[in-house]
């Protein structure tokens, strides 16, 4: 202010100097003695004297003068009237900026309060962005932290953390290396140990797909956040750590606390001068989850001991697979598991590239896939529950309607024959051993009457109408929606092809009708089927939140609330027919399968399947609910490239149950039938 006073008081002088200067010489000017006379006459008389030219160029100037005073006088008001409040913010912005403090993210704890992720502290050592152009002090750091001189030069350069910000160059440092940095300031100087929070998981890789894992904010997450159709709220800095899978991705925004902030005084260089006071960090909510360790635990090494099974007898085609259980009641997810897993901990403080191509890849298996939401599959035989009320609904067949078995159907014409899964034949069957037994005839007559009625899809619509080719709604990320497929669809998918290649034929109902071909389902949507079937139509949404805790205190803020999704009505004669078809698949379709359920207190209904692909080995399914009577859990499994349902998924199944029960499966017979 003072030196914009003092530019237009200097201004206000010179042109006073200037109009003193003329003035004083039009005085002096005003008689002279004209050269031509010795009479002194008046000067300047004449309008075409040059003095009146001089004259009208200085009042010119006097004019230009004042228009630059007035220029002046009107910005300097201006400025110190009218934006002055707007020049103070901007130079309080240029001498300041505002470093940014990590909160601890939430707890996740599984229905019982077990923890099965939390925070620990660590120690990290971190460095101003100036030291980078210190090469001794950024050499000495490298040698006694143990990192090449790149990977620590890198580090301080990245400006993910803020400008302002030191860079964290290592966590989880030794006692040796703090007390060295600490005994010897005047070689580190700008490099200092912070205490932090780092993600904790005391149970290793239990529930790794459901939890899932953080990492650092991507550029999209971050501009997302500052995206105005961002309604969750939550601003994120560069450098912040955010949820990235499962739990931690879902519900980020309970998690993630709210970050302490500390004003500090910059120079013109961005250097720190001073700081001001700072707001402290406040740490997440806990999240609960429906998830009960003890299951979960079961799922996980059931699945993991029958493919290590499967390999050891031979099959090593074998590697991956995964189970799901849910109570029927209510859409809890109590155990989900899928293999291969992984340990979540191998992100805390950023994944190598290595470990990400292991994860990631096809080769291993891809480990950081969840197969239960994710994975997509045929279904095969466990639909035929389905298929049956399908033909009930659409009069393609009655309870009282006779199949029979020969092993080898040709309702097609002897060009378009099919096999049974029992080349033998089962003989007599109706709908209900149908399912017993899964006789593939009978959904072969199931498939070819739709095919030939005056509703050709209506297969379709009841398998649409148990939500298959549709999202369950689950509250995990990456659900897949399926397929179930028609006319439109294979028309359209198969674009290149013949006419007659397009369209739908009669094949490809009955490959439906038996879950082969170009169906595809997850195994959450099917184990929401046979919840449904437990529950006589009633499907509740699946989720794995029970509840979310405070972040000052123990009191709960959110419980969650079950929500029905669907509700499919069905005569209460067709689903006596389906639950006594699916008992007899546990207690008659082979002995050494009922050994297995007979050693348990609750009764049991269930159905084997098993998916076949060309070139591969079949992938087996198994999917109850238990109690048949009084239904309260669904379990799925399946097992890819593990043979037959029944000697591969069902063990997993069984396990489960008697995790839930407290009664584990004390059988060992091995089931030689094939049957599924």
């Amino acid at each position: 202010m003072w030196v914009a006073l003092a530019i237009v008081g200097a201004a206000l002088v010179v042109a006073l100097g200037v109009v003193l200067f003329v003035r004083r010489r039009q005085l002096r000017d005003a008689f002279k003695l004209d050269i031509g006379n010795a009479v002194p006459t008046a000067a300047g008389g004449s309008d075409t004297s040059t003095e009146t030219g001089f004259h009208r160029r200085l009042v010119g100037l006097q004019v230009f003068s004042g228009t630059i005073i007035g220029v002046l006088i009107a910005r300097l008001w201006s400025m110190q009237l009218v934006a002055s409040d707007d020049y103070a913010r901007q130079a309080e912005s240029n001498r300041t900026r505002t470093v940014t403090t990590s909160a601890p993210r939430g707890r996740i704890l599984d229905r019982n309060g077990i923890e099965l992720v939390t925070n620990r502290p660590c120690l990290a050592v971190s460095a101003a962005p100036e030291v980078v152009d210190d090469e001794v002090e950024m050499q000495l750091l490298a040698n006694l932290i143990g990192m090449p001189y790149l990977a620590v030069r890198r580090k301080i350069q990245n400006q993910n953390e803020g400008a302002q910000s030191k860079r964290t160059v290592a966590v989880d440092v030794s006692r040796r290396v703090v007390a060295y940095i600490d005994e010897h300031p005047y070689l580190f100087d700008g490099v200092a140990v912070e205490e932090r929070t780092e993600r904790l998981y005391p149970n290793g890789s239990l529930a790794a797909h459901v939890l899932g894992y953080t990492g650092t904010i991507s550029q999209e997450e971050l501009e997302w956040s500052e995206d105005p159709r961002n309604t969750e709220g939550i601003k994120y800095s560069a450098g912040d750590i955010v949820g990235q899978a499962g739990v931690e991705y879902q519900y980020e925004s309970v998690l993630q606390g709210i970050r302490g902030e500390q004003v500090v005084y910059v120079d013109a260089y961005g250097s720190v001068l001073a700081s001001s006071a700072s707001i402290e960090p406040q740490s997440g909510s806990d999240v609960v989850l429906t998830i009960d360790s003890k299951v979960q635990r079961q799922a996980e090494e059931s699945l993991a001991r029958v493919i290590n099974d499967i390999r050891a007898a031979g099959n090593k085609e074998c590697n991956a697979g995964c189970a799901v259980a849910m109570d029927v009641t209510n859409g809890e997810i109590i155990a989900l598991a899928s293999a291969p897993t992984y340990n979540p901990s191998v992100f805390t403080g950023g994944i190598s590239y290595d470990d990400w191509e292991r994860l990631s890849s096809e080769s291993s298996a891809s480990p950081l896939m969840n197969r239960v939401v994710s994975g997509l599959y045929p279904s095969a035989s466990t639909i035929k529950p389905l298929g049956a009320l399908a033909a009930l609904d659409y009069n393609i067949a009655t309870p009282e309607t006779s199949f029979y078995c020969s092993g080898y159907w040709t309702g097609f014409g002897d060009d378009f024959g099919q096999y049974c899964w029992d080349h033998y034949g089962h003989g007599g069957m109706n709908l209900q051993t149908g399912i017993t037994y899964s006789c593939d005839v009978v959904f072969y007559e199931i498939g070819k009457g739709f095919y030939v009625s005056d509703t050709p899809e209506g297969l379709q619509a009841t398998y649409r109408a148990w939500g298959l080719g549709s999202e369950t709604g689950v509250d995990l990320p990456s659900e897949e929606a399926g397929r179930v497929p028609d006319a439109e669809w294979k028309w359209n998918y198969w674009d290149t092809e013949p006419d007659d290649v397009r369209q739908w034929q009669g094949g490809d109902s009955t490959n439906l009708s038996i879950g082969q071909g170009d169906i595809l389902v997850t195994p959450l949507q099917m184990c929401c089927v046979y919840a449904g079937l437990a529950t006589r139509g009633t499907m509740w949404r699946p989720h794995v939140l029970k509840s979310v805790r405070s972040s000052t205190g123990s009191g709960t803020v959110i419980e969650h609330s079950p929500e029905i999704t669907r509700s499919v009505s069905e005569d209460s004669s067709a689903f006596d027919l389906v639950q006594r078809g699916l008992e007899g698949v546990i207690y008659e379709e082979s002995a050494a399968q009922a050994e297995h359920f007979t050693n348990m207190s609750e009764t049991v209904a269930g159905k084997t399947g098993t998916a076949e692909r060309a070139g591969r080995e079949p992938t087996g399914w198994f999917i109850a609910f238990v109690p048949s009577d009084q239904p309260k859990y669904a379990i799925a499994s399946l097992v890819e490239q593990g043979g037959y349902g029944s000697s591969s998924a069902m063990y997993v199944v069984r396990d489960i149950m008697g995790a839930i029960y407290n009664e584990p499966d004390t059988s060992e017979a091995v089931d030689e039938t094939g049957a599924r």
